[in-house]
C-alpha cells in the first residue's frame, strides 16, 4: 500500500510547533480512520491520540509536534526518488504517515492486535509520553518512529540538562577593573568545559554538549551583571553518571547550577533480519513505561531533522511501510 501523498501534504501544511498541536490533532481525527480512536488530554491544551485495531499488543508510536519555525511543504513529484520538503517531513510526520499506512495495510490483510499512538510535546520534554504513561495502558511491544534511515536502533544516548546562572557586578565598561562581567565568567566556564575529558564509550562514542537559551541583556558599555543559559548533554553509558556532577565541579566564581532533568542512555529491542545502529538523539521511548519491549525505527535521516531544508524521500517512507508491516507479521503471529 502506497503512502497517501495528498494526506501527507495536508499533515505537513498544518503548523504543529510544540504547544500548538491542536489544529493537527483535529485534522487527524477527521482524516484518519480506525475501529477505535481515543483522545487523551495531556494537560496543556493538547491531546494524544490512540487508534486501535483490536486490543493492541503492538503499538506504533510517533509525535505530532515539530521544532520551530514552521516551514510549508514542497512536494516536487510523486515517484519513489522524489523528495518532500517541509517542517516535520522527517521528524516526525513522515513516520506518522508511514505508520498509519502500515496500519491500514495490516487492516486490509485481516490482522488485528495493533495500534497507532500519536503523542504531543516530544520536542520540548516528552510531555505527551509522560501523560500517556499515567493512563495505565500496557502492551508487550512498542515501535517508536524517529528518523533512523530505516535502521533499528540498538542503543541511544541519554540527556542531561542544566540551568546555569552567572552573576557579575555591573560597571562602566571603560573601567572593567572595578566590576565583574558575567560574560567573562561564562567564557571561563566554557573553556573549562572544553578541557574536560569525558569517559570514552565503545558503543555510543563521544559525549557531546550544546548551549542554548543564552541571555545577557546588558548594554554594550556596561559589564554584564547576569548571564543565564541552558547546558544540554548527550551522554553515553560510560559518561552518564560523570556528566551529572560535571558542571558543579567546574569552579567558576559567580556560577549557580541547577539540574533540570534528562534520561539515561539505553539499549533497545531489535529483531533479526533488520539493520541496526546506535543513535545520539533522544525520543519518547524512555518516558513510555507501559511497554516491555521497545523498538525505535523510521524513515528519514537525523541529518535532515531540525534544518531549514528538512526533507524525506518518498522511497524511504514506502520502505518504512514494508518494515512496519513485516515487524507486525513477526510479532503478532
Amino acid at each position: 500500500m502506497s503512502v497517501d501523498l495528498q494526506l501527507f501534504r495536508k499533515i505537513l501544511s498544518v503548523d504543529s510547533t510544540s504547544g500548538q498541536e491542536q489544529e493537527l490533532t483535529a485534522l487527524l481525527k477527521c482524516e484518519l480512520s480506525a475501529p477505535v480512536m481515543e483522545s487523551f488530554p495531556v494537560g496543556d491544551g493538547t491531546e494524544n491520540l490512540l487508534l486501535s485495531w483490536g486490543t493492541p499488543r503492538l503499538v506504533f508510536c510517533t509525535h505530532q509536534d515539530t521544532v520551530p519555525p514552521y516551514i510549508a511543504p514542497t512536494i516536487q513529484g510523486e515517484t519513489p526518488d522524489d523528495v518532500i520538503y517541509g517542517r516535520g517531513a522527517c521528524d516526525a510526520k513522515g513516520q506518522a504517515i508511514s505508520m498509519y499506512t502500515a496500519c491500514k495495510q495490516l487492516e486490509a490483510n485481516g490482522l488485528e492486535g495493533f495500534g497507532l499512538l500519536l503523542l504531543t510535546g516530544e520536542e520540548t520534554g516528552s510531555w505527551g509520553a509522560k501523560a500517556f504513561s499515567k493512563t495505565g495502558f500496557r502492551a508487550p511491544y512498542l515501535v517508536i518512529g524517529e528518523p533512523t534511515e530505516n535502521k533499528m536502533v540498538s542503543a541511544s544516548k541519554g540527556t542531561k540538562a542544566f540551568e546555569l546562572r552567572f552573576t557579575g557586578e555591573a560597571f562602566h565598561s571603560g573601567y572593567p577593573q572595578y566590576g565583574r562581567s558575567a560574560v567573562d565568567a561564562f567564557v571561563d566556564f566554557v573553556n573549562a568545559l572544553r578541557a574536560v575529558e569525558f569517559p570514552k564509550d565503545p558503543v555510543l562514542g563521544d559525549t557531546t554538549w550544546n548551549i542554548g537559551r543564552l541571555v545577557s541583556d546588558n548594554p554594550q558599555n556596561v559589564l554584564s551583571p547576569e548571564l543565564r543559559c541552558r547546558l544540554y548533554f548527550r551522554t553515553t553509558f560510560a559518561s552518564d553518571a560523570f556528566v551529572s556532577a560535571c558542571p558543579a565541579r567546574l569552579q567558576v566564581p559567580g556560577l549557580a547550577v541547577t539540574a533540570i532533568g534528562g534520561d539515561a542512555p539505553a539499549e533497545y529491542f531489535t529483531l533479526d533480519g533488520f539493520e541496526t545502529a546506535p543513535v545520539a538523539f533522544g525520543s519518547d521511548a524512555p518516558h513510555l513505561t507501559g511497554f516491555e519491549h521497545k523498538m525505535i525505527m523510521g524513515p528519514g535521516s537525523i541529518r535532515h531533522a531540525h534544518r531549514d531544508d528538512e526533507q524525506i524521500l518518498i522511497r524511504d517512507m514506502e520502505d518504512a511501510v514494508c518494515n512496519y508491516v513485516r515487524i507486525a507479521g513477526l510479532l503478532l503471529r
